[in-house]
């Protein structure tokens, strides 16, 4: 059996085709695009549509492809009839008119019910969805389900609505980790009935036939894409872990950190998992932070100039992004104007001292397993591994970590073995100064009023 896995984030969407022994066999990429629609910024949904139909199609012809499964990013939600949107889907990444945003945020939940942090945006989707109803009340009025982005795409392709407790538990203030239900909130703004059934992520809620295929195939329920992540290594056995997830975002999930040790201030939440049990989380945006600071940098970066930029102490300062445990920081390079190729070290090193941070806040003392576009090369799990040398450092054998949990999901629905790769040891890296650079980089984010974690272990 052949599973195809679309794994739709903000920046890239993929599709990848996986044999029941874990290999990845065929991928394709494209990126979705976000444009202006009625005074917001919305995603060009028949293009990332038509995409997706192709590439599925393709898989389908080419491989035999016999599921469909679907990963997606968090913060995201669709309003639907039952046949279309009642109002396109909404960017994450823009901000309510402050008159707007000031009468909303009144309602929204305490932390203490949620485990979702007050943040800009809509990194909290419940947050835009009481935008939406707003502004555009009808669009509300004729919804007849409230939907997840994965749970949009797997209904958009032929499956029931379905609701699933990965992504309504991932900081939307839409759920009650320690209740195991909604939060006061979806019951205060009545949405509670537009809420459809739950199903675990992986089951099978319909069948589509694709293109010129003779077959139908199985349209699975989807999942949102860190704990897919997550359930990828936690499926191996492995013991306790702590999962660094890479991407547009940097998500930290580390289950064994006590519910009462996360910082709302720091972009600290509970994420669930897709059986329901709570993970507590940190995360900062930074893959956007990468390209940031880069300038876009593409393809690999010299281990020398990781080194310069040790040398020469040229850092960059949080925070390149809104959110994450820096909050209200603006972003700035200290020390001489690098190269190119320095630029993109100094971005990567970066990534590892805010990872490094993380590991810290979030009471990691486990084995880590690094995952995802970031670490491509095994730089970014080496860096951590040289910096925090009392714990055990893993990456992932593919970069596809979150595809690869939603493949291994949707086969055990249906009762097919999944042998996914097993995680690789990782080897420290041997920067001269390093520990030094971690310090006084430190140093500077504490100088400039951030309250910075002891290095080297949680605080």
């Amino acid at each position: 059996m052949k599973m195809a896995v679309l794994d739709f984030g903000k920046t890239n969407s993929k599709l990848f085709v996986f044999a029941q022994d874990g290999r990845i066999l065929d991928e394709r990429r494209s990126k979705p695009s976000w444009i202006r629609q009625g005074g917001f910024s919305v995603l060009d949904e028949p293009a990332l549509h038509d995409w997706a139909v192709r590439a599925v199609s393709d898989a389908i012809d080419d491989h035999g492809v016999e599921g469909l499964m679907v990963s997606g990013h968090g913060c995201t939600f669709a309003l639907v009839d039952d046949i279309s949107l009642t109002h396109p889907i909404l960017d994450y990444e823009q901000e309510p008119p402050a008159e707007i945003a000031a009468r909303i945020d009144r309602r929204i939940p305490d932390f203490a019910e949620t485990f979702s942090p007050k943040l800009p945006l809509g990194f909290n989707y419940g947050r835009h969805m009481l935008w939406l109803q707003a502004v555009e009340p009808d669009a509300f009025t004729a919804a007849k389900s409230i939907l997840g982005y994965p749970q949009y795409w797997s209904w958009r392709f032929g499956g029931r609505t379905v609701s699933e407790v990965s992504y309504l538990g991932c900081h939307s203030h839409l759920w009650a980790p320690r209740k195991r239900d909604f939060s006061s909130l979806v019951d205060a703004e009545g949405w509670r009935g537009r809420m459809p059934a739950f199903e675990r992520a992986g089951a099978v809620i319909g069948e589509q036939r694709f293109g010129s295929a003779a077959q139908p195939i199985a349209i699975h329920n989807g999942v949102h894409d860190s704990n897919a992540a997550l359930h990828a290594y936690r499926r191996q056995e492995r013991g306790p872990v702590t999962v660094v997830s890479t991407g547009t975002w940097v998500v930290v999930l580390n289950p064994d950190c006590p519910l009462d040790a996360l910082d709302r201030d720091r972009d600290m939440l509970v994420n669930v998992d897709v059986d329901g049990g709570p993970v507590p989380t940190i995360r900062f945006m930074g893959g956007r932070e990468f390209a940031v600071i880069s300038g876009d940098w593409q393809g690999a970066i010299d281990r020398s100039s990781l080194q310069q930029v040790i040398d020469a102490g040229i850092m960059a300062l949080p925070s390149f992004a809104p959110g994450g445990p820096m909050p209200h920081r603006s972003g700035e390079l200290t020390g001489r104007t690098p190269s190119a190729g320095e630029r993109a070290a100094v971005a990567l090193l970066y990534v590892a001292l805010m990872v490094d941070l993380c590991l810290d806040l979030i009471h990691s003392n486990n084995t880590v397993i690094v995952d995802g576009g970031l670490n491509s090369g095994g730089l970014l799990a080496s860096l951590l591994a040289e910096l925090r040398s009392g714990q055990a450092f893993m990456q992932g054998a593919t970069l596809e970590g979150s595809a690869t949990g939603a493949a291994a999901l949707a086969f055990e629905s249906v009762g097919r073995e999944f042998a996914a790769e097993v995680p690789e040891p990782v080897r420290a890296s041997t920067f001269a100064g390093f520990a030094g650079y971690r310090n006084r980089w430190r140093g500077l984010a504490a100088d400039r009023g951030v309250a910075g974690a002891t290095a080297g272990g949680a605080r």
